[in-house]
């Protein structure tokens, strides 16, 4: 897949601020791929090709830049409504992609994951999925989690039923539940939470988007469409990052 080319100077791979002061985890909605085809009067499908096409220099930088973790929201259980001809589309690109990008991950160190159920994803896209997190499996850098066929609720649905079945099962005493629990058993299980949660085309809403993990996550939400997102933008949103003050519930000494 051809990428943009963001990453060619010193300026692209720079660090925005000190590395102390970096989030984790950053997790990003990709949102405005379909107006951004519209006001060109290109189908949707062409919205979501050049919306890959930012995806290699966000996650290269993120990775070159230290991020522990970055999570890309790229296909949620509720996305299964829209017309035929757009799912099959993007269900070629993420072979498309996972094929492509597969050397690219192995050159800057980073370990691939899906996110999600697997079940109901055509046997072609599982069969990348499994081939890239097999290739990547020894990275030791950062984490790319791709939230395909995801949906939060059901996240944690699937995670009360695992933990439920272990009840069940003697393994696990009900009075040992607690938020540890809860968190070993969702699909982000090993990662930290997310610190910084970016979302394009300016709507203020989370779409059932890593509920249990953004519990204290900043949010950052640009008017840009994912397709026209830069490493400018990133670099904004880290910035702004650092620049809060983060008490979790506490009050600010002094």
């Amino acid at each position: 897949m051809t990428s943009i080319d963001q990453t060619n100077s010193d300026a692209a791979i720079q660090v925005p601020v000190s590395r102390a002061d970096l989030p984790r985890h950053i997790a990003i909605i990709m949102d405005g791929n379909g107006r951004w085809a519209q006001a060109r009067n290109k189908s949707r499908s062409y919205g979501h090709r050049h919306g890959a096409r930012v995806v290699r220099p966000i996650v290269t930088q993120c990775a070159r830049m230290g991020i522990e973790a970055l999570t890309l929201y790229s296909f949620s259980l509720e996305n299964w409504k829209r017309p035929r001809e757009e799912i099959d589309a993007l269900m070629s690109l993420y072979v498309e992609y996972l094929i492509a990008e597969e050397k690219e991950m192995l050159d800057n160190d980073i370990r691939f994951r899906q996110i999600g159920r697997r079940d109901g994803l055509p046997e072609e896209v599982k069969e990348a999925l499994t081939r890239v997190e097999k290739a990547t499996s020894d990275c030791g850098g950062m984490t790319l989690a791709v939230a395909l066929n995801y949906g939060s609720r059901a996240e944690i649905t699937d995670a009360v039923r695992a933990i439920a079945g272990k009840v069940a099962e003697g393994v696990l005493e009900p009075e040992s539940i607690d938020e540890q629990t809860v968190a070993q058993h969702l699909y982000t299980a090993g990662l930290p939470d997310p610190d910084l949660l970016i979302r394009t085309a300016g709507e203020m809403r989370l779409s059932n988007y890593l509920l249990w993990q953004i519990s204290y996550a900043e949010l950052w939400v640009t008017d840009t469409l994912w397709p026209d997102f830069t490493i400018a933008h990133l670099h904004d949103a880290i910035r702004d990052f650092a620049g809060r003050q983060r008490r979790f519930g506490a009050v600010q000494p002094g």
